[in-house]
């Protein structure tokens, strides 16, 4: 009898979860909602989680894109120890196909499991300590696709008092959701719109799986979350979209949640569209601010006025910002107005100074083949 070939697993393969063996002997992964049926060999729509003797496995784990010491403010987090500084990482691909990526390079990757920058939980655990850093971001890719990693890497930090930051789209099944977030101390997750049309039509998902997750973080994790609407001229941007989008938030997440509105830059399969004119923020945050949102931000251009953190009782400004840098930071220790006493939403320390809007590149271990 000849024997079944069974394709060579990559030295960084790992074992995958949540997944189950269909009656046909498929493979289905049960990690988004995409639940891809695989045959022997074949690969995910994320491309880095594949079928390989029957078990899926992750064939990026241990692998990054690149490490870079970023401020907190870039996920963009705005109360989550505002001014700290979090190492940054990803690996390649994606759960979603949207056309207007602002990472494709990264998230459209098909050379990654080739070539990329090696390192074990421990050792991000042990460069961001060796870094200062508050924090590890999840980010630059989808962190949902490489789940076991961040999540082996999560625990690491934890073990060293360093928090977890994940930078999402949001689009992930429950079970995997429940663990996921369970070793996450902050999230900003993309809202890209408010109509199923346009995830359906540019980022091949649906809107629904997305607002269950937020809902889920939101009212049953202990994960702090922030949103990140990317404004994109004529597709996302009415009035009437914005005012709908912005009434859900208040009402099933709540007025605390901060809400990013952000510009787009021409990019990946929407090099045709404009960029976003900054009246379409400061329209936007209006919208947000009239909606009962309490903290609402513009994103990816200077403004000083959109990027202030404001006391939503009696409007001072206690944290003035432009672009990632802070100006002026007045809240105490424990996150509260020192005119009025009212406490603002989020996660704060004592205030030690900003790390400010650099970048710092870090190279943790060889690069391997």
């Amino acid at each position: 009898m000849e024997a079944k070939h069974v394709p060579q697993v990559p030295e960084s393969a790992h074992p995958g979860r949540w997944w189950h063996t269909l009656e046909d002997g498929r493979v289905q992964c049960d990690l988004c909602p995409r639940d891809c049926k695989l045959h022997e060999g074949q690969r995910g729509a994320c491309f880095v989680r594949r079928n390989v003797g029957g078990a899926i496995q992750l064939t990026t784990w241990g692998r990054s894109s690149g490490f870079c010491i970023d401020p907190i403010e870039k996920k963009p987090l705005n109360h989550f120890y505002p001014g700290s500084s979090v190492l940054s990482f990803g690996t390649a691909g994606c759960n979603l196909a949207c056309k207007f990526c602002q990472n494709w390079d990264i998230s459209k990757s098909r050379d990654m499991d080739r070539l990329m920058d090696a390192a074990s939980p421990e050792e991000i655990a042990a460069a961001a300590k060796r870094y200062h850093a508050r924090s590890v971001a999840y980010t630059y890719n989808d962190p949902v696709i490489f789940a076991e990693y961040a999540i082996d890497t999560a625990l690491a930090c934890r073990a060293r008092g360093i928090r977890n930051v994940a930078v999402t789209n949001g689009y992930i099944r429950a079970e995997a959701r429940r663990e996921f977030y369970a070793v996450m101390d902050a999230a900003n997750i993309d809202l890209k719109a408010f109509t199923d049309d346009f995830y359906v039509k540019l980022c091949g998902g649906h809107l629904q799986d997305v607002l269950d997750t937020l809902l889920w973080v939101r009212h049953e994790s202990a994960c702090w979350l922030e949103l990140t609407t990317l404004l994109i001229p004529g597709y996302n941007d009415s009035d009437a979209e914005l005012k709908q989008l912005c009434a859900w938030v208040a009402k099933e997440l709540g007025p605390d949640v901060p809400l990013h509105f952000s510009a787009f830059h021409p990019d990946w399969k929407m090099t045709d569209v404009p960029p976003t004119p900054h009246a379409t923020l400061v329209r936007a945050r209006r919208l947000g601010i009239d909606a009962g949102l309490r903290y609402v931000y513009t994103g990816n251009v200077h403004d000083r006025e959109g990027d202030t953190t404001f006391c939503p009782g009696c409007r001072a400004r206690l944290i003035e910002r432009d672009w990632y840098d802070i100006l002026h930071y007045a809240l105490t220790d424990d996150g509260h107005c020192p005119h009025c006493g009212t406490a603002v939403a989020g996660r704060f320390e004592h205030y030690k100074g900003a790390f400010g809007s650099r970048q710092i590149p870090v190279r943790l271990a060889v690069t391997v083949r």
